[in-house]
């Protein structure tokens, strides 16, 4: 274990299932503090309970990434608890994949408020404490939707495309004492799927995730990024399935 990385603070968003309750299980394994922002409390509660089970340090507060004010509240809970920031894993995402044809405005504008603008939201309510800090790592999750479109996908692709964006601005801009990293995974298991409500895209989905991974594996890529030295910044990390044709 790196004792450089134990007792860092990190928060993460989406935290009450998939790949961000596998990254606080996997980080808080390690000696991490982890911060636990979701809507599903009564999960987010559960998740802790057994984080602390083994030995480890987590907190739970109500977060909707929507919102700034929650998400500032969100932050200032952190701060209260433990007087840093070192890590935020900006995790939220939403993917109810259908047509453009199919002309479902409600779930694109879903989409870009929680996958676009969490992750602004994120990065405002945490760059302040960072730059005060003189140190600090955004990750935001983006996925191999950041590179290649396809039938279904082409909103829930074109936010994860504007994740890359906005990461890499952001890199530029606070390189020196900032870090910014990118993880984008192929096919994981989890319960994006189930928000989909298009029969076409559900059906798109199932075909595409015949071949998935376990979201520990982004959790490991996660704290790979995480347990560099600070003058090392892992930009970017594609994770897939070794069988995966995507």
């Amino acid at each position: 274990m790196n004792a450089v990385n134990q007792g860092k603070v990190v928060l993460i968003t989406g935290a009450s299932s998939g790949i961000g309750e596998a990254t606080a299980l996997y980080l808080a394994a390690r000696g991490m503090h982890v911060i636990l922002g979701a809507r599903r409390t009564e999960r987010l509660e559960a998740l802790a309970a057994r984080i602390a089970g083994e030995g480890g340090s987590a907190a739970v507060r109500s977060l909707d990434v929507t919102s700034l004010e929650s998400m500032q509240a969100f932050v200032a809970f952190a701060l209260e608890r433990h007087g840093r920031i070192d890590v935020i894993v900006n995790n939220a995402g939403v993917m109810p994949l259908s047509k453009l044809e199919a002309g479902k405005v409600d779930e694109w504008n879903r989409m870009i408020d929680v996958n676009v603008r969490g992750v602004l939201h994120g990065i405002a309510a945490t760059l302040p404490v960072m730059q005060r800090q003189r140190s600090g790592q955004v990750i935001n999750l983006a996925s191999i939707g950041a590179y290649t479109v396809s039938p279904t996908a082409a909103v829930y692709c074109a936010t994860k495309f504007a994740v890359a964006a906005i990461s890499e601005g952001l890199r530029q801009e606070v390189g020196g004492d900032i870090r910014v990293t990118v993880v984008s995974p192929g096919v994981v298991e989890s319960e994006l799927a189930e928000s989909i409500s298009d029969p076409g895209g559900r059906e798109e989905m199932r075909t595409f995730r015949q071949v998935a991974i376990k979201p520990e594996a982004i959790a490991r890529t996660i704290h790979f990024a995480i347990e560099q030295p600070a003058d090392v910044d892992v930009s970017e990390i594609i994770v897939r399935p070794t069988a995966s044709a995507y």
